[in-house]
């Protein structure tokens, strides 16, 4: 049997759920995300991007995302994170409002502007609570007041839900366990009240067992990790220099008062570490 790809990879979640043939998919995740709001079921789509050749997985300017359309004009955008790509709550923010932002041209009426909903969907924990799907609007810190509905954020994070459940309801939550990983024995469990999630395990199952789509799997693969590796590296290399410049910044605060007290400038670095150049140039 050949080893299934992991959806969470955003080049395979892109093919499973961004794509023309799969459109039905999408909208049935998408419904299952909105019941959960409290929101009514959307009867149609449109997709801004589907999937296409041209999304490479080698390409570092890539971003694997998904744009759809509603037939009342309301933007969806959903990302796939297998990685914690750091600034995370800043770049939902940016992406969001680079949506709500180009939906009208300079001299336009602000009335044009559509609602924007952003669905991040992460493979890491990021929020200081248990819930699996958070959902965030503008409104008043006091009353509760929507300030406008506009901007909604679903934030959606797969390690915190448990590792064995199989509910026997239907809902996001069966969604979720399919892109997380849950073993093949129980999907049968998982599509019993969810059936459009039959059709993503047969796409799932389909791409596993094409060798082009299994090389740019392993492709977009090593770019996410180079890419997490460089930014680990980075942050490294930041705390290493601070450290550096907070032990210089002793060094010198002991090298002037050692100054103050008299000391010879040749005691005063050897007990301070600084050159005796550097001291005399404390003087």
């Amino acid at each position: 049997m050949v080893e299934l790809l992991d959806a969470r990879n955003d080049f395979i979640f892109k093919k499973i759920f961004g794509s023309e043939n799969n459109k039905d998919v999408l909208l049935a995740f998408l419904n299952s995300t909105f019941l959960e709001a409290g929101e009514p079921p959307l009867t149609e789509i449109t997709l801004m991007n589907p999937f296409t050749d041209k999304d490479d997985p080698t390409e570092k300017q890539s971003i694997l995302d998904i744009k759809a359309r509603t037939t009342e004009g309301k933007l969806i955008n959903i990302e796939m994170q297998l990685f914690n790509p750091y600034n995370m709550e800043k770049r939902r923010l940016f992406y969001w409002s680079e949506m709500y932002y180009h939906q009208i041209q300079k001299g336009d009426n602000y009335n044009l502007l559509k609602k924007c909903v952003t669905i991040n969907i992460l493979n890491y924990s990021c929020l200081l609570n248990d819930r699996y799907h958070n959902i965030f609007h503008l409104r008043e810190d006091h009353t509760g007041i929507p300030l406008i509905d506009d901007i909604e954020i679903h934030v959606m994070e797969l390690t915190k839900l448990e590792e064995h459940a199989v509910p026997v309801s239907g809902g996001l939550v069966n969604w979720l366990l399919f892109l997380k990983g849950v073993d093949k024995l129980n999907w049968e469990a998982l599509t019993m009240n969810e059936p459009m999630l039959k059709k993503a395990m047969d796409t799932l199952e389909f791409l596993s067992q094409d060798t082009a789509t299994r090389l740019e799997y392993e492709a977009r693969l090593k770019y996410l990790r180079d890419e997490v590796s460089r930014m680990e590296g980075a942050k490294a290399e930041g705390i290493a220099l601070g450290e550096a410049v907070g032990e210089r910044r002793k060094a010198i605060e002991i090298a002037k008062k050692l100054l103050g007290m008299g000391l010879e400038i040749e005691a005063i670095a050897e007990a301070s570490g600084l050159s005796e150049a550097e001291v005399r140039s404390l003087k």
